[in-house]
């Protein structure tokens, strides 16, 4: 038997936190399709279930496109069962507007609740205040079986050495937009299948789901993540030590690139990082419309540190050497110096700061 582990889908997310109106409107849409791709997937590799564990709308106020999009994609495959277990994103809002729940829709509550298939079982609880605290020691499950459990929280607020020895077999998990996952214990092991979509560059790298392959005579199970997303989001730090200019961190920007061979649909931050001179002059507004037609977003920001040979400027009487002693004697966080420094040397040569 085969199963999918998803989570944090995020539908209807407003995704306005880095893109403009029109693409923010344009990556809602995408992520309601990859979740109709995943469908699809399931439909074509011979999938029995599909778990979502967590998180499967964004906002209370469910959109009839996003709402509509999952009722059809339920009903129109009866062969596949849903098992939606809600997160804390997640309401009653969807459930609620469905004219009566479809058969192969099963549902999870504040009390465990199981289904099975033969030697296979699919146990959940949907955690809050009142059984929180009674949780572990109310789950019950028979050891002769193959046990998938599902849950929605964070390691720690769930916890793990609660969780052993009870008979798990595969902790779906959801909440963590990162595909993690370690061993329970003996028997078992947790996993975490992130998000389907990167929404912000706080959620970078693969996304997708993951597939479960059960043996239900042999009750042994092998399982494989799957990237899925159709835009990936990364972050590239770029050291661009000893870059005097704007036109010579682009070069080193270049060559960063080229060691990564991200696809033209990715969303790229750009970090530049390492030591410049204080006379260094990098404008990352610049950069940012140099590389704007590599990727369908991007962004650039500047962590370098200034590089400052405090004996240059302990006699030199220019404005910019007073202006530097001045800083560097100050109360200000070494961080704190560099950036006024930075500012100041803008000011003092002309450029917008």
């Amino acid at each position: 038997m085969k199963i999918i582990h998803c989570a944090d889908l995020h539908l209807d997310s407003k995704m306005t936190s880095n893109l403009s109106k029109e693409q923010a409107k344009e990556r809602k849409m995408e992520i309601l399709r990859t979740y109709s791709r995943m469908v699809e997937y399931a439909k074509n590799n011979d999938i029995k279930a599909i778990i979502i564990a967590g998180d499967l709308f964004d906002t209370r106020n469910v959109s009839a496109t996003a709402r509509n999009l999952v009722k059809d994609s339920i009903t129109s495959n009866p062969d596949i069962d849903f098992y939606y277990l809600k997160g804390n994103h997640d309401s009653d809002n969807f459930i609620s507007k469905l004219d009566e729940i479809p058969q192969n829709l099963k549902l999870f509550s504040d009390q465990w609740t199981t289904y099975s298939y033969g030697n296979i079982t699919i146990t959940g609880l949907e955690i809050n205040k009142s059984n929180e605290d009674t949780m572990y020691n109310s789950l019950v499950l028979d050891n002769d079986k193959y046990n998938v459990v599902t849950l929605h929280g964070q390691i720690g607020d769930i916890i793990l050495n609660s969780l052993k020895n009870k008979g798990i077999d595969y902790l779906a998990l959801g909440h963590v937009h990162e595909y993690q996952n370690g061993q329970l214990d003996n028997r078992g092991m947790y996993c975490y299948s992130g998000c389907l979509e990167g929404r912000g560059f706080d959620e970078c790298g693969p996304k997708g789901f993951v597939v479960l392959d059960i043996d239900d005579e042999k009750l042994t199970a092998g399982f494989s993540f799957v990237p899925f997303a159709y835009r990936n989001l990364y972050t590239l730090y770029v050291d661009v030590t000893g870059a005097m200019t704007t036109q010579e961190a682009a070069v080193k920007m270049e060559e960063a690139l080229a060691k990564s061979q991200y696809s033209s649909r990715s969303l790229v931050k750009f970090v530049l990082v390492g030591e410049v001179d204080v006379d260094c002059e990098i404008n990352t507004d610049f950069l940012k419309d140099m590389f704007e037609e590599y990727f369908y977003y991007e962004k650039v920001y500047d962590e370098t540190r200034l590089l400052i040979n405090y004996s240059e400027y302990e006699k030199d009487a220019s404005l910019k050497a007073e202006f530097i002693r001045m800083v560097l004697s100050s109360d200000f966080t070494e961080e704190q110096k560099s950036e006024v420094i930075r500012c100041g040397i803008s000011a003092l040569s002309g450029e917008e700061i």
